[in-house]
C-alpha cells in the first residue's frame, strides 16, 4: 500500500473517530436537555393538579354557603366568576416558554385568591357557617390545598431554573438553539404569594 494511501486511511479514521465523538456527545447533551424539559412540563403539571383541586373545592363551599339565611349574594357571585376565568385558561407544553401566558393564568388564579378570602372573612359574620361541620372541614382542605400550591410553584420554578442553566451552558446552548430548545419561564408569583393568602381558616366557635 503506498503512503498516499495510508496517509488517506489514516485522515479518514481521524475523521470518523472525531465525527464518532461529536456525534455521541451532541446525542448525551440533546437526551438530557429532553429529560429536562420534561421535567418542566411534569412540574407544571403538578402545579395544574394544586389549582384544579382548589377549584374543584370550590363547589362544595358554595353548596355549604348558600345554605345561610342572608349571605351576601355579591361576594358569592364573585368567587364563582373568578372560579369561572381562573378555570378557563389553560397551559399547554408549549406555553411554558411564554411569559405572558404564565402571567395571563397567574392573574386569574390570584383574582380567585382575592375572591375567596373575601368570602372566608364574610363568613365572620355568619355564626351557623362558623359551625357547620362542612364549612369547617372545607376551611381545612382548602387551607392545604393552598399550602400545596406555594409547594408546587416552589418546585416549578427549581426544575425550570436546572433546564435553563443546562440548556445557556456552553458548548450545550449551541445545540439547544439548533434544535429548539427554549427557555422556560418562570413562574412570577405575585408580591406575598410565596404564602398562602391571608385567609381566615380559623373561624371555630372557642
Amino acid at each position: 500500500m503506498s503512503k498516499g494511501l495510508i496517509g488517506c486511511a489514516v485522515v479518514l479514521a481521524i475523521l470518523l473517530l472525531v465525527g464518532g465523538g461529536l456525534f455521541l456527545w451532541g446525542t448525551g447533551v440533546y437526551n438530557s436537555l429532553v429529560s429536562l424539559d420534561e421535567g418542566v412540563t411534569a412540574a407544571w403539571s403538578q402545579v395544574e393538579n394544586a389549582y384544579q383541586r382548589r377549584a374543584d373545592l370550590i363547589p362544595n363551599l358554595v353548596n355549604t354557603v348558600q345554605g345561610a339565611a342572608d349571605f351576601e349574594r355579591e361576594t358569592l357571585t364573585e368567587v364563582i366568576e373568578a372560579r369561572a376565568r381562573a378555570t378557563q385558561i389553560q397551559i399547554t407544553p408549549d406555553d411554558l416558554s411564554d411569559p405572558q401566558a404564565l402571567a395571563r393564568f397567574q392573574q386569574a388564579q390570584d383574582e380567585l385568591s382575592g375572591a375567596l378570602s373575601r368570602l372566608l372573612v364574610t363568613i365572620e359574620r355568619y355564626p351557623e357557617l362558623k359551625a357547620n361541620q362542612n364549612f369547617i372541614q372545607l376551611q381545612d382542605e382548602l387551607a392545604g390545598t393552598e399550602n400545596r400550591i406555594a409547594v408546587e410553584r416552589m418546585r416549578f420554578n427549581e426544575t425550570a431554573q436546572t433546564y435553563n442553566i443546562a440548556r445557556r451552558r456552553f458548548p450545550a446552548t449551541l445545540i439547544a438553539g439548533w434544535l429548539g430548545f427554549e427557555e422556560a419561564a418562570y413562574f412570577e408569583a405575585a408580591q406575598g404569594a410565596d404564602q398562602a393568602p391571608e385567609v381566615e381558616f380559623d373561624f371555630r366557635e372557642q
